[in-house]
């Protein structure tokens, strides 16, 4: 099914962002959003036009995206389905069950809406930190229903292909169960690790490394939207996360055992460590098999510009693919260390040509 005219009703980073990519597809993408300056954002951003509610019978739009909050999602998809806005809809938030359950207690028309999510994001938020390749390769679940008409559907998948995720279609509980393990439990227990450092010295700030900065990154997100999203997901996250918090436990029970002498406390701890090793593990790589198993070349390279197109020059060069980049900036040094993962076989060959080239390789 081809799509002609999107309306694009939030215009926050999905909704953007989406508006961003089919706009490159030569889409034309209509824009609507509660808050003037954020249509008016997205607009100069070259996401699309204003809508015209007014137009909207004589004139809808092929599909209709709602990106608004999980609670605004029913309610907003009965008004857009009052004015015929559009010939089918979809919604792009992080949680499925509760909306189609209170689109259909609403009297929603089931037949024209295909629930829908991608899964991608950013810890900024807005139509300023909108991409136009956000969902590139990333999975976009689909929850059609037992009343969802298939031409609905395939209008979905037809966004979903425009925009360049990969679709996946699950129904709407199973995919509230595994967001939660995925992401939702996942961003409350950083918050918790990220908590800890409100009040901690500047001592222990000052001796912060990487390792803090990857396990809190997400933390940085909208407290104010996080809590819609996990209010709408909030039995699945919960199991989640009483499940960590027993474990957790369990290893300050063994650490308080270790603490006061006991040599044969190490074992549940040792456990724990090692079931974290084989969940890792099991994170899909970057083209969605196993992940593979690279190796790891460390780069000293100064905080400037132009350093980072100078090093992957050199990769060009002596022909190395980098398969992931890592930064790790010193503190209080104008330098850090730049860690490139590459295919095992090409780790000594890329380490002689940089040495070769001046370049400091640990």
């Amino acid at each position: 099914m081809e799509l002609r005219t999107v309306l694009v009703v939030g215009t926050g980073l999905i909704g953007t962002s989406a508006a961003l990519a089919l706009r490159k597809r030569n889409v034309r993408v209509l824009l609507a959003d509660r808050d003037p300056g954020a249509v008016r954002l997205a607009r100069e951003l070259g996401a699309g036009e204003d809508w015209n509610p007014g137009t909207a019978a004589s004139d809808p739009a092929d599909l209709a995206i709602i990106a608004v909050p999980p609670a605004y999602v029913a309610t907003e998809l009965l008004e857009l389905q009052r004015i015929g806005a559009a010939r089918f809809y979809t919604d792009v938030a992080s949680v499925k069950a509760e909306p189609i359950h209170r689109a259909a207690q609403l009297g929603c028309d089931l037949a024209s809406y295909v629930a829908s999510h991608p899964l991608a994001g950013r810890e900024k938020s807005g139509p300023g930190a909108a991409r136009d390749d956000l969902f590139l390769g990333r999975p976009w679940a689909l929850c059609p229903t037992e009343e969802a008409d298939p031409e609905a559907k395939a209008a979905v998948l037809r966004l979903i292909d425009l925009c360049g995720a990969n679709a996946v279609e699950v129904s709407a509980m199973d995919h509230d169960r595994a967001v939660a393990v995925v992401s939702h439990a996942p961003h409350v227990a950083a918050s918790a690790v990220a908590a800890r450092l409100a009040d901690a010295t500047d001592v222990a700030l000052g001796l912060a490394g990487q390792g803090v900065r990857d396990v809190t990154r997400i933390a940085g997100s909208d407290p104010g939207l996080w809590l819609g999203i996990l209010s709408g997901n909030a039995s699945p996250v919960a199991e989640v996360l009483e499940a960590v918090a027993n474990d957790l436990a369990d290893a300050a029970s063994a650490l308080r055992a270790m603490a006061e002498g006991d040599g044969t406390a190490t074992g549940e701890l040792t456990q724990l460590l090692k079931r974290g090793v084989v969940g890792h593990d099991r994170i899909p790589g970057k083209h969605g098999g196993p992940a593979s198993s690279y190796a790891a070349v460390q780069v000293v390279i100064g905080d400037s510009p132009g350093q980072l197109a100078r090093l992957f020059r050199v990769c060009d060069e002596v022909g190395v693919n980098v398969e992931d980049v890592r930064l790790e900036h010193a503190p209080g040094l104008p330098l850090g260390i730049a860690e490139l993962a590459v295919q095992p076989d090409a780790a000594a060959s890329l380490t002689d040509a940089l040495r070769e080239r001046g370049w400091q390789v640990p």
